[in-house]
């Protein structure tokens, strides 16, 4: 009997330990979310789709310009990442420049919840978009997971997409984890992550801000000011916490369904990596992936890494440019006979 009232004054005491970190980690993240919002106010005008709106930035001619490009981002980030490294260079060379917030990431809303963790959800939204701005065909942009959703634009919504730049993509079969630690598997469960997200998880998220920074731009240094510039802090905040992990969760069983039909794709196609990218290894999804695109063509950067749009963004700005001009001299051809 006493060791049952034992184990149950533990149990309690356990109890209140684990509400009290819960609950300190909530009034944390919402520290963090008021403070993060109001550094980062949206910054670019919104569009409404369906079920909501997407938020972009943009830049560059809207009248008169080379070709309108649109930048898609990977994953942890939002529309300033790409816009701010390759973005205002490209619209400084004449480019009308979209940089779209990915649904539930910077100041877009999720649309659709966790249906929306999948390149074809977003794919549709983002189409949808550019329909309404009257943007298309464009060339598309797509760095790291936005690969496969630049991909699933060419395939699903080809009238909207002039060309493809895939750079440092993720877009074929990932191998599935093995092996993970048990509380690991827990905190990933739909529940355990949606109450993570919005009380520890942002805390504990901000302190690996920096060195995650640090590992995406490996082996090159971080950017000058890369948090600041990328407004990289949007990505704590409790809801755009947990789009990025149903994202990265449900990115695997989606390229597996979406990798084998990219020889239907048919538009004109730039592959841009880093030999060095550590996050995304070149031999295993860019080089593959440049043979399965009908004339894709595989440009890979010596010693570069995984931010290419910041360490190479001159490089990759002239094979946007390269593409766009390879564009407009294939539509200036007179139509072949009948």
């Amino acid at each position: 009997m006493a060791v049952a009232h034992a184990l149950a004054a533990c149990l309690g005491l356990l109890a209140v330990l684990v509400g009290g970190i819960l609950g300190a980690g909530a009034i944390a993240t919402l520290f963090i979310t008021l403070r993060t919002e109001g550094a980062f106010p949206p910054a670019g005008p919104f569009v409404p789709v369906s079920g909501g709106r997407l938020a972009t930035i943009e830049a560059g001619p809207r009248e008169g310009a080379r070709a309108t490009i649109v930048l898609l981002h990977g994953a942890s980030a939002n529309a300033a990442e790409p816009m701010e490294g390759v973005g205002r260079i490209l619209a400084d060379q004449g480019f009308r420049v979209v940089s779209f917030d990915r649904p539930g990431f910077g100041w877009s809303d999720r649309l659709r919840g966790a249906q929306a963790a999948t390149p074809v959800a977003q794919g549709a939204a983002i189409a949808e978009a550019l329909e309404r701005m009257g943007i298309g065909p464009a060339i598309v942009l797509g760095h790291s997971w936005s690969g496969a959703l630049a991909a699933s634009l060419a395939l699903e919504h080809p009238d909207r997409v002039a060309g493809l730049v895939l750079v440092s993509p993720v877009a074929l079969p990932l191998p599935q984890r093995q092996g993970l630690p048990w509380y690991w598997r827990l905190a990933l469960q739909p529940p355990v992550a949606w109450l993570l997200s919005r009380t520890v998880g942002p805390p504990v998220a901000m302190h690996y801000l920096e060195g995650a920074a640090h590992t995406v731009f490996r082996p090159q240094p971080v950017s000058a000011h890369y948090l600041t510039r990328a407004r990289a802090a949007l990505v704590l905040r409790p809801a755009t916490l947990l789009a990025n992990v149903q994202d990265l969760i449900g990115l695997p069983a989606a390229l597996a369904a979406q990798s084998p039909r990219y020889g239907a794709i048919t538009a004109p196609t730039v592959i841009v990596a880093g030999e060095a990218d550590p996050i995304v290894r070149t031999d295993l999804q860019a080089r593959p992936l440049a043979e399965r695109i009908p004339g894709a063509e595989l440009v890979v950067l010596p010693g570069i890494g995984h931010m290419v749009q910041y360490v190479a963004a001159d490089a990759l700005a002239r094979e946007v440019g390269r593409l766009a001009d390879r564009i407009g001299e294939r539509r200036s051809l007179p139509a072949a006979a009948p």
